[in-house]
């Protein structure tokens, strides 16, 4: 049976846990991947079958939850962010912890501050070796709250046993992310690594792999990425891929099988266990389900999508990335960002800025159909007259965001519709399904 934990009440949700607690009765295997449908009426929400805070969230905030409860009079921090999601952060600020670094490692606070009796907490990210030596050496231990991602560590053991092997870690990642800091720092400890970004950059090292591109190449194309004495011409012979587990799984499945044909063009087949270790097993199984099942979510269709996360949230800026191929996409991190049926204030993604977008819950394609513009649909807050056609909206979440917030944005925009269902008896109707 999975395990559960012992969240604060405020992170419950009177519609969204409702819905993921039905899913698991019925679905328990998780092989279902529809979309459940939430028929309000003029409105309509497709909610996503995986979504929102995974096991090594949960586990994360119930470490940190009981490191408040069983030290009511000791001095508590946390190195960064638990989690990248605000609410929660804000949360524990707001119950006297204190962050000793921002997310990308800049201090907020200095170490020689803490004192061996105090209580520090390592977020779901893990954190590095030097940091760890740091903190020991100042008398901190890091042990009793500990909330690094048991799937982390999991990358982190497999990287440790292909570098006892021989093996360079390539990771996938965001070079500056803090797992990704992490992990680099745990695989240098036993290996050489380099850090590609995506797939352009890996078949970049593919060409050096081939010898196509020399060291020269690489040196400047990878710069600042790679661990101290990386020598291309000798530490890309034999190498295993590992990833940061909130990038998009499909693409470190892409990454990996493009090396490992660039490692068969250059050995042979007969040698290609000789110089690619299969590391499949390092993949974050929640990252992959929430993307197979954001997949499956616009493939059944809609008129927007909603997607609710930090927008320091990795995992949720790749579920916004698969929207978007599809669908108008809109990021946004709480229901304080849905400003009106007209203007919506979200973050894009390209430009990594907050803007405005306007008729945002009128897409023009439905416009171009003939249907009613907005201004014939809705009134601040409700229009005059009901409209007979509906609205669908795709809805899902970053793994580190309360389901509380999809409750919040979900009736938020139900109250900009006339004559719609209530809650109640809409999830009546959809456990009666």
């Amino acid at each position: 049976m999975p395990r559960t934990f012992k969240l604060p009440h405020f992170y419950h949700s009177p519609v969204i846990s409702v819905v993921k607690n039905a899913r698991r009765e019925t679905d328990a295997r998780k092989r279902d991947l529809s979309p459940t449908l939430l028929d309000f009426g003029p409105v309509r929400f497709k909610i996503a079958r995986h979504f929102g805070f995974c096991y090594g969230v949960e586990n994360a905030i119930e470490i940190a939850y009981q490191a408040l409860a069983e030290n009511p009079d000791k001095r508590i921090f946390l190195l960064s962010e638990i989690i990248h999601n605000p609410h929660v952060n804000e949360n524990l600020k707001h119950r006297g912890v204190r962050f000793l670094m921002d997310t990308a490692g800049t201090p907020l606070l200095p170490f020689d501050i803490l004192m061996p009796d105090d209580v520090v907490i390592v977020p779901a990210f893990g954190t590095t070796l030097e940091i760890e030596q740091s903190l020991r050496a100042r008398g901190v231990t890091l042990t009793a709250y500990n909330t690094t991602c048991p799937f982390v560590e999991k990358v982190w053991r497999r990287s440790e046993e292909i570098g006892k092997q021989d093996y360079t870690v390539v990771i996938h990642g965001k070079r500056y992310h803090e797992e990704t800091r992490a992990t680099f720092s745990h695989a240098q400890a036993g290996a050489p690594v380099v850090v590609v970004r995506d797939l352009s950059e890996a078949q970049a090292l593919a060409k050096v792999i081939s010898g196509e591109k020399d060291a020269a190449f690489f040196f400047e194309k990878f710069a600042d990425r790679f661990s101290p004495g990386f020598d291309p011409t000798v530490h890309l012979k034999r190498i295993g891929v590992v990833n940061q587990t909130t990038m998009l799984a499909t693409e470190t499945q892409a990454i990996a099988d493009l090396l490992r044909e660039a490692i068969r063009t250059t050995y042979g087949d007969t040698e290609i266990s000789t110089h690619f270790a299969d590391t499949r097993d390092t993949l974050c199984y929640a990252t992959k389900e929430n993307q197979d099942a954001t997949l499956a979510l616009i493939a059944d269709g809609g008129d927007i999508a909603v997607v609710v996360g930090g927008y320091n949230s990795s995992n949720t800026s790749h579920l916004v990335e698969l929207c978007q191929q599809r669908l108008p996409t809109y990021f946004i991190r709480d229901a304080d960002e849905l400003v009106s049926p007209r203007e919506i204030r979200h973050l894009e993604l390209e430009t990594k800025q907050v803007k405005i977008t306007k008729d945002w819950l009128y897409p023009k394609s439905r416009q171009q159909e003939g249907i009613p513009s907005p201004e014939n649909r809705f009134t601040d807050p409700r229009p005059p007259t009901p409209d007979p056609h509906k609205t669908d909206i795709v809805l899902t979440a970053g793994a580190s965001c309360p389901d509380v917030l999809l409750d919040e944005v979900l009736q938020k925009i139900v109250g900009w519709f006339p004559n719609t269902r209530s809650v109640e008896e809409v999830l009546e109707r959809y456990q009666r399904q």
